[in-house]
Parts: structure tokens; C-alpha cells; sequence
């Protein structure tokens, strides 16, 4: 089934920063996945500040949740999105450590994908605030493909207190938030 620009793929993307300015790196990596003609974005999270997991002594993240639709196949979607992450000064120096820019497949279409450089579903989405929190924003009543609900996954989590809503995603001035 394609949608009226062409796009057939549905999926879901992460983004995250915590080097400053985190809000400049999101905005300028949402402004280069919107440039490209072959991906439409269809909904945007708001931005939630979010204690970082993993190595927990480096700055909060910034994140949020896409919905696009894409002619891309899955592979091509990553191979743009590691290009975006790179042109956005992405370095991969540290797992789980600071970063300019991390983007996450979160979701093709309804799809299982189990290669060596990708997973999708994401392995650790359920697992994750910082992800299904600003995902049940866009997707209120989305279901798995094992007929658990966004709302019982995010009952599970013990680190939802580490999620704050930032600001809205449209419309508030960036200068609101200043970051040095």
C-alpha cells in the first residue's frame, strides 16, 4: 500500500543528543532526514530531556521520536541515517557515551530484521524510557506484534522519573531553552 507521496515503508526513529547545543543538533538532523525526497516525516515527539543510560556520568539527552514514511528499504534507511549521524559530527569513540547525534531504527513497517548491523524491532526499545515514552506521545494506542500495548511496556519501566518533557515541539522559540 503506498500513501499519496509514493512512500510505502512505515517506520519509527530515535534521536538523541547531549553535546551542546542538543537542541541544534536535533533540529539540524530532523532538517536533513526531512530534505531527503524519498522520506516523509509523518508525526514529531515533543523533545523530552532524559537522564543518560549506560555510562551515567555524562550530560541529560535530549530526545525524540519520529514517524516517517519512506520508499527506502530498511538497510537504505540506516546507511542515510549513519550519514546524517556522521555529517552532524557523530563519532563512535565510546559505547553509550556522548554524542552530537544518535539515530535509532526503531521500527519498519511490521518487520523482524536480524543482521549484523541491524536489529529492528530495536533490541533495547522496550527497555527504554528515554524511547517509548516520547513514542506513546505520537502512538497512543500502538501495539506490538505480541499484543502488548505501548501502555503496559511503559508500566514495566522503573526509570520513567528520568523523562522530562523539554518543550513542545512546534512552535516554541529555541532561545527559551538557552544552552552554552
Amino acid at each position: 500500500m503506498q500513501d499519496q507521496t509514493g512512500m510505502t515503508n512505515i517506520a519509527y526513529i530515535s534521536l538523541g543528543s547531549n553535546i551542546e547545543n542538543r537542541y541544534t543538533h536535533l533540529s539540524e538532523a530532523i532538517d536533513r532526514i526531512e530534505a531527503n525526497e524519498r522520506i516523509s516525516v509523518l508525526k514529531q515527539s515533543s523533545i523530552y530531556e532524559t537522564a543518560p543510560v549506560g555510562i551515567v556520568d555524562q550530560s541529560p539527552f535530549l530526545n525524540i521520536v519520529l514517524k516517517i514514511t519512506t520508499s527506502l528499504t530498511a538497510d537504505d534507511l540506516l546507511t542515510f541515517l549513519q550519514l546524517v549521524e556522521t555529517t552532524g559530527g557523530r563519532t563512535r569513540e565510546v559505547r553509550w557515551g556522548p554524542r552530537t547525534i544518535d539515530l535509532d531504527i526503531l521500527l519498519f513497517n511490521k518487520e523482524n530484521i536480524n543482521l549484523e548491523h541491524l536489529v529492528v524491532p530495536h533490541p533495547r526499545m522496550l527497555e527504554r524510557s528515554f524511547v517509548l515514552i516520547p513514542f506513546l506521545e505520537i502512538e497512543p494506542s500502538y501495539t506490538f506484534s505480541n499484543g502488548k500495548s505501548i501502555d503496559e511496556y511503559i508500566t514495566e519501566l522503573t526509570d520513567k522519573e528520568g523523562v522530562q518533557k523539554w518543550k513542545r515541539s512546534s512552535g516554541v522559540d529555541a532561545s527559551e531553552h538557552s544552552e552554552s
